[in-house]
């Protein structure tokens, strides 16, 4: 288990980065439900060249295999979103994929070896993800449009 949301988890490293780091307007926000699930949501903004806000988790170097799963259980709100992962925090890259949300309690099952290297918004001319670790995961919305977001994570487990 990467992570498990309850009404005792600690989400202080949970860490939102917005395109205000880049002059952007949107706002996003992580914090837990009375219920004890994650909860991110905000609202991207495509002002000042804006668009995207994100959360990421920086963990203990999880041991992979570019074959494990990662599995995401989750309640989004129709929108699209991207799944990032770093191997190694030095990198400015990340390996990326993208998933759509229903609006119901779903699990999303994202092969690591299916990630492709990207940098601000560019895909490299790398290969797809083939490490031994995971350092980092990142939830990013950021569908070209101004949109209010909400995405519920219950789970993110490692197979």
């Amino acid at each position: 288990v990467i992570f498990d949301f309850n009404s005792d988890t600690n989400i202080r490293n949970w860490v939102i980065v917005d395109d205000v780091v880049m002059g952007g307007r949107s706002n996003g926000n992580m914090r837990l439900t009375e219920d004890g699930h994650g909860l991110f949501t905000g609202r991207v903004s495509l002002e000042n060249n804006g668009g995207f806000s994100s959360v990421r988790y920086r963990c203990d170097k999880l041991r992979v295999t570019p074959e494990n799963k990662i599995k995401l259980r989750i309640k989004g709100d129709g929108n699209k979103y991207q799944f990032r992962v770093k191997d190694n925090l030095r990198n400015y890259y990340s390996y990326i994929t993208y998933f759509d949300t229903s609006g119901d309690w779903e699990e999303i099952e994202i092969k690591l070896k299916d990630m492709y290297p990207t940098f601000r918004g560019r895909t490299l001319n790398m290969p797809n993800f083939e490490a031994n670790s995971v350092e980092e995961i990142t939830l990013l919305i950021g569908n070209k449009k101004a949109q209010e977001f909400q995405l519920i994570m219950d789970s993110i487990v490692l197979e």
